[in-house]
């Protein structure tokens, strides 16, 4: 795999029980990668390793008088010059290359869980780690699968010298071996401890990468009731606890440094040392113990690396797991894989269960088990329940998403009889949108916002107007001065929009895609009464024959569609119109209207007299309707 190659078709299918596992599985997958950057790293290191014979040999035929020897000795050590060079770039090459990949790899796979999980991933997981998990642990764990291959072939070359000095001189190669496994495993005691500070480093700055990005998406609220200084204060000590954190951790691995430093330097002292009684005997010749000297020397190279590939275990395990532990979530609590649901169903043979294949759209009824609500296909169904939260987590189960939070596993809500959360992703992204309150806008062109994955059958003019977007359309044009309004620049998240224009712009893209069934969770909240009706007839409209789901207390919206349901205590508790409901139900009447205990204990007392009149609340909320009816029918004359 090389980078121009990346994005990977597929990243495959990761094993997620651990980050070791997980580490372990990315390096299988790179195996190529991984060969070719050990093939580069022998031929680099291995060049480097034979100078110290070359440059003992060289010595010897000094003494000797050697100018042949010498000659043949120089040339040689011009081609390692040569094979170092060569070795070092590709070495660097092919290391960059699996660090990239490894990382791209990653972050494919985040992204599609992200995806398959949706908004019930930051149910599992804080916003913060997720942040942190696809940005810097997915440079550390590439750190750690390019540091292993190199690691492999400076290990390799350690072996081979020390084997060679002791068929070479045995007297002091027997030191260097014995020497240099105990430099080698010397740091391995300090180790845990390194490993802990890096750990806590790690979770103190995950917890102020978190507590920075609540802050930015709450900086407006934060502005709105004077609360900037106090995250700000909390963001400095968070700030503060993790820049000790690396100090401490950097003081750890400052020790393993001096270790790595102080230890070869002594073995070369009791090398000398003993090279030169031994060379004072006569038992060695001075190109011998000019070799053994030069060898060691050179091992300080190699050894660096045993340094580093504890070092990026050590930082990229904690990252591992956080990302195995991202990566082992599920769209359903009981389902052991992406497709364990499709299989289990199989077995099951339950009649009526509809397709599985992804070009085959489920299409029919919507319906809940776990509430009772049933949306019948082709009209539009407006749902209320009086808790916004509740609304929110209904309106992603009917999408396919798992309640991962129930203490039990609720029965999968089906579109014609196909369970959506045991259903391929494909087939219930195609069948099931599911806008939810807070949309967010990328910035970019118009028409690049509004490139959506659609049916082809409502175009971006038609689902604009539905959504009464014209005076977005005007200020857009306004601020991108001579450019056509589908190419006018929307910038992050909207921000240069109002509110009920950023919620309207969204409403228009989810009405392009034209899906089998639409669900809204409140697609009115930002917006005046008056437009608010007329998006209600456009929406109406625009989905003429298409399963609609609008989850809404709005008595505009819900004057507008064609079957109402009302949840009590998680359970359908009436069926209607609006304004049946409205006189015949008290709780749906006092969640719609917003009476005051006041107002509904009496119209509960006057429930039993058949003239009983509405209260105030209930008139005020039919007779806006009635205004607003009137001005669309007069305007539409």
């Amino acid at each position: 795999m090389q980078i121009r190659d990346l994005p990977y078709t597929d990243p495959g299918m990761p094993d997620a029980r651990s980050g070791p596992h997980f580490l372990r599985w990315l390096g299988r997958n790179q195996l190529g990668g991984q060969l070719r950057s050990l093939a580069w790293g022998l031929l680099h290191f291995g060049s480097i390793a034979v100078l110290p014979y070359l440059v003992g040999f060289a010595v010897q035929a000094v003494i000797d008088r050697s100018g042949g020897r010498l000659a043949w000795a120089g040339a040689v050590m011009a081609l390692c010059g040569i094979a170092i060079a060569l070795g070092d770039t590709m070495l660097h090459r092919t290391a960059v290359t699996n660090w990239i990949t490894a990382a791209a790899r990653v972050q494919q796979l985040l992204a599609r869980k992200t995806a398959q999980l949706g908004s019930a991933l930051t149910r599992r997981v804080a916003a913060g780690e997720v942040v942190a998990v696809s940005t810097g642990d997915v440079e550390k764990i590439g750190w750690f699968v390019e540091a292993a291959s190199r690691f492999a072939a400076a290990a390799l070359t350690v072996v081979l010298v020390c084997v060679g000095l002791v068929v070479y001189q045995p007297a002091l190669g027997v030191v260097v071996a014995v020497g240099v496994p105990v430099l080698a495993l010397a740091v391995l005691p300090l180790l845990p401890r390194a490993t802990r500070r890096a750990d806590h480093q790690r979770e103190k700055a995950g917890r102020a990468t978190e507590l920075a990005s609540d802050t930015v998406a709450g900086l407006r609220v934060l502005r709105g009731i004077g609360g900037e200084e106090l995250f700000l204060d909390r963001y400095r000590r968070a700030s503060q606890e993790v820049r000790t954190a690396a100090v401490r951790s950097a003081r750890m691995w400052a020790v393993i440094s001096a270790v790595q430093v102080l230890l070869p330097g002594l073995l070369l002292i009791v090398v000398v040392w003993h090279g030169v009684h031994l060379a004072r005997e006569g038992r060695v010749t001075v190109g011998e113990l000019v070799t053994v000297y030069s060898a060691v020397t050179m091992l300080t190279y190699p050894l660096r690396h045993f340094e580093e590939i504890a070092m990026a275990y050590s930082f990229s395990r904690p990252s591992a797991q956080r990302a195995a532990r991202v990566l082992s979530l599920q769209r359903t609590a009981h389902a052991g894989d992406a497709h364990a649901g499709d299989a289990h169903q199989a077995a099951d043979g339950h009649p009526g269960d509809g397709p599985r294949d992804a070009a085959q759209t489920p299409s029919g009824d919507l319906y809940d088990p776990a509430t009772g609500l049933l949306a019948p296909a082709g009209r539009l169904t407006a749902v209320v329940c009086g808790d916004p939260d509740q609304a929110g987590r209904l309106a992603e189960r009917l999408g396919g998403h798992a309640a991962f939070d129930d203490a039990e596993q609720l029965p999968s809500v089906r579109l014609g009889g196909v369970a959506l959360d045991e259903a391929p992703m494909a087939t219930a992204r195609t069948a099931v949108l599911v806008q939810d309150k807070d949309p967010v806008l990328l910035s970019g062109t118009l028409r690049a916002l509004l490139d959506v994955p659609a049916s082809g059958a409502v175009s971006a003019e038609e689902a604009l107007e539905a959504a009464q977007c014209a005076d977005v359309l005007d200020a857009l044009a306004q601020a991108s001065v001579g450019e056509a309004p589908l190419d006018a620049h929307v910038t992050e998240r909207g921000r240069s929009l109002s509110g009920g224009q950023r919620q309207r712009l969204a409403l228009a893209r989810s009405l392009i895609t034209d899906p089998e069934v639409l669900v809204l969770d409140e697609p009115t909240s930002a917006v005046d009464s008056h437009t608010e009706a007329r998006v209600a007839d456009g929406v109406k409209g625009l989905r003429e024959g298409r399963t609609t789901v609008v989850l809404t207390s709005s008595p505009l919206l819900l004057n507008r569609a064609e079957r109402v349901v009302f949840l009590h205590e998680g359970e359908v508790a009436a069926v209607g119109v609006h304004r049946e409901l409205v006189h015949s139900e008290p709780r749906y009447r006092a969640v719609v209207t917003r009476e005051t205990d006041q107002e509904q204990a009496s119209s509960a007392g006057g429930a039993h007299d058949t003239g009983a009149t509405l209260t105030r609340a209930t008139r005020d909320s039919l007779g806006t309707l009635d205004t607003l009816d009137t001005l669309d029918t007069k305007e539409t004359a």
